[in-house]
């Protein structure tokens, strides 16, 4: 039997989506489906895809609405190549935006959407012309690893990141540096991450803080994905890495340039510690039809 997909691509800083609404998860989303839209030169063509479907129809999620019963919607993220992650900050601005203009939500310019994810419930509002979402609490991690590209000299140290996904953050010395990186071919980080993680190479503005706000540059090598223009988590992850390693004089502020444009990062303090929020925008480009 032939099922028609109407699917919306989307964008936020040129990190590309294929979006589409199942709500009862009546849909066998499997691997090989979104390796299929995924693909750009035989499918629609996306870093991931994205399903918007009801925690409660998700068996393996539906307890998220005993802690969070405001979760109406599940952001199922997964990557290009048909593994499922845990969060994905630019797809989180772009899903907001999508359930908005398809009348699924309502969100004023004061109200709050809480989404569903595989790393928890987040919250994101409107912000100007886009959204911005407060990934929740981040944590360093406990090790040391180093990180081996291509068309870098040396193994360089990294930066362990957690933001519910795991990423691995790495300094380099400037502009030559960053923009000469091979990322078709895949970072090594020893010792091995168990569920592989996002790598950011970063290089800082000089000066690095104007007006307040702290400047950096930064590529990234998204796990499941490849090379992409953009990686909000990355982009927060990246920032948070350069605060540290700037030390208390640092600003909570960051605009983290990327080669799809600047995402916006921020860190504020809760009561179960800090919380870093990316802003951005989010835009939809087109919609379409598949047979699946």
């Amino acid at each position: 039997m032939t099922t028609t997909l109407q699917f919306t691509k989307g964008q936020g800083t040129g990190n590309d989506f294929v979006l589409f609404t199942d709500p009862d998860a009546s849909l066998e989303f499997t691997p090989a489906l979104i390796r299929a839209l995924a693909d750009r030169r035989f499918g629609v063509g996306a870093d991931g895809v994205i399903r918007a479907v009801r925690t409660a129809a998700l068996p393996t999620e539906a307890r998220l609405l005993e802690v969070e019963p405001r979760a109406e919607w599940f952001m199922d993220y997964h990557n290009a190549d048909g593994s499922p992650a845990e969060m994905c900050g630019n797809g989180i601005r772009v899903f907001a935006r999508y359930l908005v203009e398809r009348g699924l939500v309502v969100l004023g310019d004061d109200d709050v959407l809480v989404v569903g994810t595989r790393a928890g419930a987040r919250e994101v509002r409107r912000d100007g012309t886009g959204f911005r979402v407060d990934l929740g609490p981040w944590r360093l991690g406990d090790d040391d690893p180093v990180v081996r590209a291509r068309e870098l000299h040396a193994a360089r140290p990294g930066l362990p990141v957690s933001l519910g996904n795991p990423h691995v953050v790495v300094a380099l010395a400037g502009d030559d540096e960053l923009d000469g990186l091979d990322l078709t071919y895949v970072p090594l980080i020893e010792p091995p991450r168990p569920d592989g993680a996002n790598v950011e190479f970063v290089v800082p503005a000089d000066p690095l803080v104007v007006d307040g706000l702290g400047r950096i540059r930064m590529r990234v090598h998204e796990r499941g994905s490849g090379e992409t223009l953009s990686c909000g988590t990355g982009a927060a992850a990246a920032a948070l890495a350069t605060r540290h390693w700037a030390g208390p004089s640092a600003p909570d502020g960051w605009l983290v340039d990327v080669p799809g444009g600047v995402v916006g990062v921020s860190i504020s303090r809760h009561d179960d510690g800090e919380h870093v929020s990316l802003s951005g925008p989010a835009e939809l480009v087109f919609t379409g039809a598949l047979e699946l």
